[in-house]
């Protein structure tokens, strides 16, 4: 039932992240791969055993818990800045205009041009790969908008500006470093190691979450690409994969009504592929109804009640639990203590227990981070470094449009040469008494030939 997805919720320093690591764990040890966003920073120490923490140890003990063993687990470092892990990267057709209208900013009008960009590419078999592409894409159809208007529509300068300024926005938050190629591929996030636990991919998002509207992007087409591409698997005994979106809240951040349709259906229909997602937010309310409705598998740490809006939260919280007639949920949310939480997850049937008080089983990694040497060796030993670490730039949209600028220019050169040899033909066949004619109106004729010359230059046909 771990595909049915799921919540972790509480306030901040109540013990998500260490609920988040004990379950990765354990999905691992079953063999499912896991991926998840390491937000704080804190979570590489899931490369190494641990064991040695003094609360560990307090904890183990405390539960009694015998077959207790530090354990370290199969890792894979991403980073989409390339800096802590490998290079994560998609094309930008890959991610297709809805996602960046997104990521831009952009206002409906906007969008449908920055969809029309997409189609005048298709129709022209010109590739959008990286940033660069998309940008020599949009000023090319804004240079060439009366070619382009019969066929596909009007195009307005004005759209044409805020695309470029917001590429441009873009651009310097780091984010052509994501577009490009080798694209990531999904299978490689499906791997197990040579004993059958699943890897643990850890997405270094301690940087990334400073543009939290990239890291939501990524997160969204990062699951919608999972839908697109994985094949049905029905109801599965394990899932395949299982990821973890933390400060979940981000991706609903006021996201188009088309968008939150989209993800809704995603998230809906994604459990019949055998992907479970779990979503890890401060409160339960930063995510919308009709999603939330679809997370099975509960696990709610504390929230503090000190405004209207948290005990409205608590009250939600509670009502979203299979009651206990032993257990007082909205009382024990707010008084449940660090490692602690409501828990309610799926039986064999799907239908949710009765929500419990529990404890959380101590993780069996180093709860320290690696430091940098240690990093730097887990992502030399990873399989897929080779492929991943070594960017191309194959021939795309920018290429091809810079080469069609300079043919042009080769153009417009020889036709100017040809015009002057002409003239001076001319010339020397008119004689001195042409030569005197011309002199009279030379003036005014100048005039006019160079003004017809800027014109065309600067686009003015007739």
């Amino acid at each position: 039932m771990a595909n049915r997805h799921g919540l972790i919720a509480g306030a901040t320093g109540t013990g998500k992240t260490v609920t988040l690591r004990v379950l990765a764990e354990h999905f691992s040890r079953i063999g499912v791969p896991v991926f998840m966003a390491d937000v704080k920073g804190d979570l590489s120490g899931l490369a190494c055993q641990g064991g040695d923490h003094p609360k560990v140890k307090e904890r183990v003990e405390s539960l009694g818990l015998s077959d207790f063993a530090p354990e370290g687990f199969p890792v894979v470092f991403w980073d989409l800045f390339g800096e802590q892990g490998h290079p994560v990267r998609t094309t930008v057709s890959e991610m297709g205009p809805l996602l960046l209208a997104r990521l831009l900013n952009l206002n409906p009008t906007q969008e449908g041009i920055l969809t029309l960009v997409f189609k005048v590419a298709d129709d022209q078999g010109l590739l959008l790969l990286d940033l660069k592409d998309l940008q020599a894409m949009v000023r090319f159809v804004g240079d060439n908008a009366r070619e382009f208007r019969t066929t596909y529509g009007n195009i307005s300068p004005a759209s044409i500006g805020a695309i470029q300024r917001a590429l441009l926005s873009l651009e310097h938050q780091g984010a052509e470093q994501f577009f490009g190629e080798p694209a990531l591929n999904l299978d490689d996030l499906l791997q197990t190691d040579s004993s059958g636990r699943g890897v643990i991919n850890i997405l270094a998002a301690d940087k990334l979450i400073q543009t939290p509207k990239i890291y939501a992007t990524f997160l969204l087409w990062l699951i919608a690409e999972l839908f697109e591409q994985l094949p049905e698997a029905g109801d599965p005994a394990k899932p395949r994969v299982v990821f973890f979106f933390d400060e979940a809240h981000l991706l609903f951040d006021d996201p188009p009504e088309a968008l939150l349709d989209k993800v809704e259906q995603v998230v809906r229909l994604i459990r019949s592929k055998g992907v479970g997602v779990y979503f890890v937010s401060q409160n339960p309310l930063d995510i919308p109804d009709a999603i939330l409705g679809q997370l099975g598998n509960r696990i709610q740490h504390a929230l503090r009640a000190f405004t209207p809006r948290d005990q409205k939260a608590v009250r939600a919280a509670a009502q979203t639990f299979r009651t206990n007639p032993d257990l007082d949920v909205e009382k024990a949310i707010t008084e449940v203590g660090v490692g602690e939480a409501l828990v309610s997850f799926l039986d064999n049937k799907g239908i949710p227990s009765p929500v419990q008080r529990a404890l959380i089983c101590p993780p069996a990694s180093r709860l320290r981070p690696l430091d940098s040497d240690e990093r730097d060796k887990v992502r030399m030993d990873s399989i897929v470094g080779d492929y991943y670490d070594n960017e191309i730039d194959r021939v795309s949209a920018y290429e091809k449009l810079l080469e069609r600028a300079r043919q042009q220019e080769k153009e417009v050169k020889s036709t100017s040469k040809s015009r002057s040899r002409n003239t001076n033909s001319a010339g020397d066949i008119l004689g001195a008494a042409a030569k005197s004619a011309a002199r009279s109106i030379g003036t005014q004729l100048g005039r006019q030939l160079i003004r017809g010359l800027l014109g065309s230059f600067f686009g003015k046909r007739r």
